[in-house]
């Protein structure tokens, strides 16, 4: 397969492309984070999420550590051509390093964030490390 279709993508100057991982099911946004132009080939080629990690400037299979990997269902691209959308069916229903089924759990209410969701497995039982 030709690689012509990573240069449809509008990489910003740092080479990065966000990517939001939704779940195929249920539609709902599990995570953001961000691709490369090896993370998102990779993540082609392996049928598997692999995302670039700012933090520690490396490749980062997702679920590698915790065993929440995301199987890719489907990869869009937005209009724009900067931004990433996949369907993905993860693996354990948790997506958030916190033990919750998605990042964004938190809702800002009468000036406060809120958790709004509980926490599936606790971190420390995740992350063994």
């Amino acid at each position: 397969m030709s690689e012509n279709w990573l240069s449809k993508v509008n990489w910003s100057d740092d080479g990065l492309v966000p990517a939001i991982a939704q779940d195929a099911a249920s539609g709902r946004v599990l995570m953001v984070a961000w691709m490369d132009r090896e993370a998102l080939k990779r993540t082609v080629e392996t049928g598997e999420a692999i995302y670039w990690s700012r933090s520690r400037k490396k490749l980062w299979h997702k679920g590698e550590e915790s065993g929440h990997a995301q199987k890719v269902k489907e990869i869009r691209l937005d209009c724009d051509g900067d931004v990433i959308l996949m369907q993905i069916e993860q693996a354990g229903g948790i997506a958030c390093h916190t033990g919750r089924e998605s990042c964004f759990y938190s809702k800002l209410e009468n000036g406060e964030w809120k958790a709004t969701d509980a926490v599936l497995k606790n971190p420390n039982e995740i992350y063994k490390k």
